[in-house]
Parts: C-alpha cells; structure tokens; sequence
C-alpha cells in the first residue's frame, strides 16, 4: 500500500537551491499536484528542461532580462514562474539555485497520476493517455494552472500547487537527453543537451514499484 505520509510534504526548498541541471534530472518521476474547487490532479514528469539564466541564449533572463514577465525568475528558489506563450498555452516552471540567478526548470509532460477523469475533461476531445499531459501547455490545461499561480511557493504543501517525492526513483540509463524544443534561435545554445525524458513505460513501471495498487492506488489517496 502507499504510504499516504509520502503525499504530505513538498520537495524542500534545498531541493531546488541547487544546480539546475541538477534539480532538472531529479525532478523526473516527482510528482506535481494542483488542488481546486473541481478537485485534485496529480502528474508524475517524464519530461523537463533546465534554463540556465543571464548566460543561457535560449532562457528568458538571457542577458540579463527583467521585466515584469520574469521577475519570479529572479526570486528565490521554488517558486512558480509560468508564463503565456502565443497568448493561449501557459508554461509551468519551477525557480532554481536562488534569488538572483535567474534561472528555472520548464516542466514540459508527464503522466496522470490520480485525477485522470478531470484532467480528461478539461483537455477534451478524448486525447489518449500519452497524449493528454505530453507537452507544456497540456500540463497547465489538466492542472489547471494559469499566470495567477505565477509566484506561487512550491514548497508549501498548503498551497494550491506543489511537487512532492513520493519515492518513484528513475535511474540514468532510464534518462534521455536531448536539445530543448523551439529555441533554433539561440544559436549554439540550440543544441546544448537540457532536455531531460524518461519513457512512459518506464514511468509506469517505477509507478508500480511505489506500492500495491500502482498509481490507482494513487487515485484512491487522493479522491479524499
């Protein structure tokens, strides 16, 4: 059975006041959970990308960018820095190393993990399983996150939104990396290997490892 002790605590700040290459491989098989009015989703990431601030062409504080867009990028370290892009799809990131360094992960897709029936309904038109969080916009549509959570402490498990471990470990010969997706425009940045995915199936399996039940076990923990 899983223990539901593991679904209490956010990842601690520490988690995150780390290098962000670092935090972007280890946040693979954690989980990020949203709580509203509709109910609970919760998404285990397969699939991130690390942003490594002033001296990163592709990141958006290249440079050393502020403007009111980013300016929880420069904050502290597990905070929420989502952002719109094509002035539809919201973009959820996670701030790392700390105040100042402008840099975060982008958490692009993952795998539902208890909610499915409402994350379902607010993406529509019946996408399959691998379809429907496999992208960044598709994971703020399930979980429901827009730029009013633009800030928002992700260490604090009594807040609307956060990331927990609840043991699922991903090994490194488990781990692809690859180029980011759509920043040709960055030059050599382009190819720098800060895409970090774990296959589905994996992901499934290590889901299963957590206890009896898998992630309908999950489901059961968090329908309460």
């Amino acid at each position: 059975m899983i223990d539901s002790r593991r679904f209490s605590a956010a990842l601690e700040r520490e988690f995150y006041q780390r290098p962000t290459l670092d935090v972007a491989r280890d946040l693979l098989g954690k989980v990020v959970v949203r709580i509203t009015a509709e109910g609970r989703v919760a998404v285990r990431l397969t699939e991130v990308e690390a942003y490594l601030g002033p001296e990163d062409p592709a990141c958006h504080t290249a440079g050393g960018r502020r403007t009111p867009r980013v300016r929880s990028m420069w904050g502290q370290a597990g905070l929420a820095y989502v952002y719109l892009i094509y002035g539809i799809h919201n973009c959820l990131n996670v701030v790392t190393v700390g105040d100042e360094a402008g840099e975060a992960v982008l958490l692009r897709g993952g795998v539902v993990v208890a909610g499915e029936a409402l994350a379902r309904r607010r993406r529509g038109r019946g996408p399959s399983r691998k379809d429907l969080v496999n992208g960044p916009g598709k994971l703020c549509h399930a979980l429901a996150v827009d730029r009013s959570l633009d800030g928002c402490d992700l260490c604090d498990a009594g807040s609307a939104l956060w990331l927990f471990d609840d043991g699922c470990s991903v090994g490194d010969a488990q781990i692809e990396r690859t180029p980011r997706i759509g920043v040709d425009s960055a030059g050599e940045a382009a190819e720098w290997p800060f895409r970090f995915v774990v296959d589905l199936a994996v992901c499934d399996q290590l889901s299963g490892n957590v206890g009896e039940g898998g992630r309908h076990e999950g489901d059961r923990f968090w329908s309460g």
